[in-house]
């Protein structure tokens, strides 16, 4: 079962809501994240990449830096920007984008759900990039980013919601790109019961985006419980923050790729080997985006191509089955020498949100050749989790994200 518990939320005074809401800290680069800081002062941006504050010759991972954080979250606090519910609750995320509603639970989830595995991972994580998030909570005393969750959709927690949402929301504005978000509080103790038993009927939940952020929490908390041997597990650093949506509402985009060079090829000669594995069909200069599994866009000098992947190839197993497996293992690797993707530098990734006029651009500066991908499906997603096995690097690109600084837990 899982346990999914309300918490006592610091969030943002409403007048400040849309200000403070940002994007999550890892989509910037530090260059990007100062003009985002300089432009928007009340952007939560300025915490959660606090290295922002600091000239370039200063080290993003200096103790100062984590300092300055936690100084700017108490002073935030101290001048009304944030402020502290006084009751546990769950509360409503409400995110649309172009139309479609994705609607999730804001909660508290158990450390000990994530350690027992019945929180489910499907990627690995990377320690630098576990260490910094690790500081960064450990130093401000607060998870201030949420971790995105999936569950596989139940009625009785539907109706709650839909109930909700149908009265005055808490929080009601459109960001810059476009996307609105609405926030609803649930503290009425009836409701908050339904909630709680609900979840707990729940075998599992899945994390769908932010596993560093969800691994750093529980390391977090796990030292906690170290310098304080007399804990219950009813403290607040026993619990990671999260918003849990139901799976028929998620949308994965396709998580691109593009490559430095043909691996000492010819045009000619990287076509004859791509044809040993897959049809190839010219689409001309048209972008062309796969439409069913199995099949993946090329672009390779101002040309698109359709390749699909010979039957023979397929493969019923969780990870082999995906597309990302199929192209590295049947294209990436054997014919464009891409061993590990992870540290390859003639690799990079392109999110499915940037589109394929990305794709063409980065081919026209820096890459010879780029593949578009149908994107991983949810139930895709689950089969791996469940099966305790782990993705490729960069099989889903989830949108829309979630902001960050909206809701704060403080340990």
């Amino acid at each position: 079962m899982a346990i999914v518990k309300p918490f006592q939320c610091v969030r943002p005074d409403p007048e400040y809501a849309k200000q403070v809401a940002a994007l999550p800290y890892d989509v910037y680069s530090r260059k990007e994240a100062c003009q985002v800081t300089a432009a928007n002062p009340r952007s939560f941006l300025n915490i959660d990449r606090p290295e922002t504050q600091f000239s370039d010759d200063v080290d993003i991972y200096d103790d100062r830096v984590y300092e300055k954080a936690g100084e700017m979250l108490k002073e935030w606090i101290k001048d009304g920007i944030f402020k502290s519910d006084t009751l546990e609750a769950y509360y409503v995320y409400e995110l649309t984008m172009d139309g479609r509603k994705q609607t999730g639970i804001v909660a508290c989830s158990s450390i000990d759900d994530y350690v027992n595995g019945i929180i489910k991972k499907h990627e690995n994580t990377r320690e630098e990039k576990e260490v910094d998030r690790i500081r960064h909570v450990d130093t401000t005393n607060a998870q201030t980013g949420p971790i995105f969750l999936a569950y596989r959709s139940r009625e009785e927690i539907n109706e709650i919601v839909n109930s909700v949402t149908s009265t005055e929301p808490l929080y009601d504005f459109m960001a810059e790109d476009g996307i609105s978000h609405r926030v609803w509080r649930i503290h009425d103790k009836d409701r908050v019961t339904l909630i709680q038993e609900a979840f707990c009927r729940i075998p599992s939940t899945y994390i769908a985006d932010g596993h560093h952020r969800a691994a750093s929490a529980v390391k977090v908390g796990l030292k906690r419980r170290e310098e304080n041997p007399g804990y219950t597990g009813e403290e607040p650093f026993n619990y990671f923050l999260s918003v849990l949506f139901p799976d028929d509402q998620l949308m994965i985009l396709p998580y691109n790729r593009v490559v430095k060079d043909l691996n000492g090829l010819s045009e000619e000669e990287f076509l004859s080997k791509v044809r040993q594995s897959f049809e190839v069909h010219c689409m001309g200069s048209e972008a062309f985006a796969p439409f069913e599994k199995g099949s993946f866009g090329m672009y390779l000098n101002q040309r698109w191509y359709c390749l699909r992947v010979l039957d023979s190839l397929k493969s019923a197993d969780p990870v082999k089955g995906l597309d990302v497996s199929i192209l590295q293992d049947n294209l990436l690797g054997p014919v464009l020498g891409i061993g590990d993707p992870r540290i390859d530098k003639r690799i990079d990734f392109i999110g499915g949100i940037r589109g394929l006029k990305e794709l063409e651009k980065r081919c026209s500066q820096d890459m010879a050749v780029a593949f578009s991908m149908y994107p991983t499906s949810t139930p895709e997603l689950f089969s791996v989790a469940d099966g305790g096995l782990l993705m490729p690097p960069k099989s889903t690109w989830f949108e829309p994200k979630l902001r960050s600084g909206l809701f704060i837990h403080l340990l």
